[in-house]
């Protein structure tokens, strides 16, 4: 019997001029063709003499079996879709079924995934060029996918800065995910921040729509639109939606001289080689900012900023800052216990609270950090903390910080202040974990 084969046909946007030579050339080749309805539709001047088989708007796993079972028999079946049909298209649920099948590459059937230009790309090209920088694609159907996590992906999203480019966005029944979507942006992005919402690009009944994002979400938008969402860079022009590359980052002008200290065909200043040094520049220059400013600025959770600290010289320290990280959490906290008089600072989101106690008040038990006395009981979630460091700031604070696995504060346990002095008693016990922490740091260099 003639072998089967299954072609997973992704033939573009729609418009016959953006299908590739391939996508043709394997609709030609194939026995049966597969597809939504609608796809049928957009590619129905090439199907003459093939067995057609079309299916519903929710029927995708069964357009995956149907091809199974029609390659099984030896044809050469085309499962079509626009866009690419790799980018949610029908070349994951087909894996699927083959692999749920008992199906393995080699066998008597082949699969070949036939990319096309995918929606987000076409659209783009019909609004100037959105995608130039770092995007990200996200699905606001929830027909499969738990709200929670889109929210999650949506938030990530708009807090690092991507553009994003939104599918699925409405449909008759889901109203409301573009409106959340959009609630969600706003918390990061500016109300003015570029939008354009692009319906059935290059095909009949294109339109193309630009607003701010405060606008976006009482627009027309459907199933058949494409919502591409700027990032902070992002400007309109002449009707023209654009997203820098970066050049000016560099560069006084596209064709102008690299700007001071930076290099033709080299990473930034603010790469991933220098971008600390830049960090501990900025530290000395504005010595009033906390070092919660400071991560804010640079939009970095706080361990980085000590990290960047931490990596400083002489002749390029970050201010009055120092930082050294400790090996073992656990054991810092038994240091803390004969300092005495501390200050905590704990973090809970947007809340801090702070409060005196004595180092003997601190008692780790089990995966909780107790502190009880007469005045309060305050608990925390040891299981949190992943690392320590020593950090100092002048003779303004010394003390500990502790950091979670994201890099974010915890709690912090510093010595409390006596007037403008820190208790020598006190003092002289950090110093002595501070020159621990030293020597044990560079006989780990001195062994390397």
């Amino acid at each position: 019997m003639k072998k089967g084969k299954i072609l997973l046909v992704g033939f573009g946007p729609g418009s016959k001029e953006d299908m590739t030579y391939r996508a043709r050339a394997a609709i030609a080749s194939a026995d049966v063709v597969i597809g939504y309805t609608t796809y049928i539709k957009l590619v129905e001047d090439l199907l003459d003499g093939k067995e057609v088989i079309r299916k519903g708007m929710t029927e995708e796993i069964d357009r995956c079996v149907e091809a199974y079972e029609q390659a099984k028999l030896g044809k050469v079946v085309a499962v079509v879709s626009s866009g690419d049909i790799g980018i949610y298209g029908m070349a994951g649920p087909t894996y699927e079924v083959l692999f749920q099948s008992g199906w393995k590459p080699g066998d008597d059937i082949a699969v070949e995934v036939v990319t096309g230009s995918t929606a987000l790309s076409a659209c783009a090209s019909l609004v100037g060029a959105p995608l130039t920088h770092d995007f990200c694609s996200i699905s606001l159907s929830d027909l499969l996918t738990p709200w929670p996590v889109i929210a999650n992906r949506l938030e990530a999203a708009a807090r690092a800065d991507f553009v994003v480019a939104l599918y699925n966005p409405k449909s008759g029944r889901r109203t409301q995910q573009i409106v959340e979507a959009q609630r969600i942006m706003l918390q990061y992005r500016k109300a003015d921040t570029p939008v354009a919402i692009v319906k059935s690009a290059y095909r009949r009944r294109q339109s193309v729509l630009m607003v701010r994002l405060d606008e976006m979400a009482d627009c027309d938008i459907g199933m058949l639109s494409t919502v591409l969402i700027g990032n902070s860079s992002t400007f309109l022009r002449d009707n023209l939606m654009i997203t820098p590359r970066g050049y000016a980052n560099k560069y006084d002008s596209l064709t102008g001289a690299t700007r001071e200290g930076e290099n033709a065909g080299r990473s930034l200043s603010m790469g991933l080689l220098g971008w600390k040094s830049c960090v501990r520049s900025h530290m000395r220059d504005s010595a009033s900012h906390s070092l919660q400013d400071i991560a804010g600025h640079f939009g970095m959770p706080p361990e980085e900023i000590l990290s960047a600290i931490s990596g400083g010289s002489s002749g390029d320290a970050a201010g009055e800052f120092s930082a050294i990280q400790a090996p073992d959490a656990a054991l810092v906290l038994d240091e803390v216990r004969s300092w005495g008089r501390l200050r905590a600072v704990v973090r809970a989101g947007d809340a801090v609270s702070e409060m005196m106690l004595n180092g003997t008040e601190l008692n780790l038990s089990g995966d909780r950090l107790n502190v009880e006395n007469e005045h309060f009981h305050l608990h925390v979630d040891w299981r949190r903390v992943a690392r320590a460091w020593l950090v100092r700031r002048g003779d303004q604070s010394c003390g500990v910080h502790f950091i979670d696995s994201h890099g974010d504060t915890v709690c912090k346990l510093l010595l409390a202040r006596q007037g403008r002095t820190f208790d020598t008693a006190a003092e002289q016990q950090f110093n002595l974990a501070w020159s621990a922490l030293g020597e044990s740091s560079l006989t780990e260099v001195n062994d390397e």
